[in-house]
């Protein structure tokens, strides 16, 4: 898989020059564009569009320099409209427009072109296994969050705080599939995987599809494939590498891509630093084709 990606990273290359067609990127990479874009999140820590975006005006700058182009042409070779369109850009890459550049001979931003390939530095075996699950309903409580992708996610930890224990018990009653007991549900809102990006949280239990909510939030999950993975650790960090490692080394090494849907984990709480077993389910399908290397 990580060589249909870098000749996906080497098509977008040579296109960033005009308008790129995602779908087609996706299609060289064997891989739906949804997949594609999480994947790439997931593996470089910026979503798709930024890394394009950083990786024209990384190109535009250089010739914004040079000063043999106009501005205005500039712009338009890297698809941009307008003077101002291109200036926006380029100053959120840059920190400063295109004119003011070219006056001052400023230092600029430079995106360096990505590739990928797979390490694995002595990692424990990934033990985990495909479940077909039929729909079902996660109900429970849900906030708006930012994403945390290495310790404490303090806006997550209170949402579970706030939640009294009468309404622990009634979930509990509520509780009747697989994963069984008290689980979390993370829904992303983006493609960005990046800290800051905002992903529905839910703290609940898995119930059958026409299960009722009564006082609860209800997140309806038609049928699909997971890949469950099993791990055993320090709370939260043996739980932040498991989620790196199926990105960056099962999924690239497994003929499966990610799909819509939910990501849940069950865990039983306990101190920070404390070792705990936890369960992650990711939402997958199998691809067209066989992973490669």
């Amino acid at each position: 898989m990580l060589e249909r990606l870098n000749q996906a990273l080497d098509h977008l290359e040579a296109r960033l020059d005009r308008e790129v067609d995602m779908a087609e990127v996706a299609r060289i990479a064997a891989v739906s564009e949804y997949h594609l874009r999480r994947l790439f999140s997931a593996l470089a820590g910026v979503p798709l569009p930024v890394y394009v975006r950083r990786r024209r005006m990384t190109l535009a700058g250089a010739e914004v320099l040079a000063g043999e182009l106009t501005l205005l042409d500039v712009a338009v070779r890297y698809g941009y409209g307008s003077g101002e369109a291109f200036a926006r850009a380029f100053r959120s890459v840059h920190g400063i427009g295109p004119g003011e550049a070219r006056r001052t001979g400023a230092v600029l931003t430079a995106q360096p072109r990505m590739s990928f390939r797979l390490v694995v530095e002595g990692s424990a075996a990934m033990r985990y296994r495909i479940v077909e699950k039929e729909s079902f309903r996660v109900v429970g409580r849900r906030a708006r969050v930012p994403l945390v992708r290495e310790g404490v996610n303090a806006s997550a930890a209170a949402h579970l705080e706030s939640l009294d224990e009468q309404a622990i018990v009634r979930m509990k009653e509520s509780a009747g599939q697989e994963p069984a007991g008290i689980l979390s549900a993370v829904v992303y809102l983006t493609d960005s995987r990046e800290d800051g990006a905002e992903a529905d949280y839910w703290i609940g239990v898995v119930t059958g599809p026409e299960a009722a909510a009564e006082e609860f939030d209800v997140l309806d999950v038609p049928a699909g494939t997971w890949a469950v993975f099993d791990n055993h650790g320090p709370y939260p960090s043996a739980l932040q590498q498991l989620w790196r490692d199926v990105f960056t080394q099962w999924f690239p090494s497994n003929p499966y891509t990610s799909r819509t849907g939910p990501e849940l984990l069950r865990t039983q709480p306990v101190e920070i630093g404390a070792v705990t077993d936890s369960q992650l389910w990711i939402p997958v399908e199998r691809g067209s084709r066989g992973a490669g290397a």
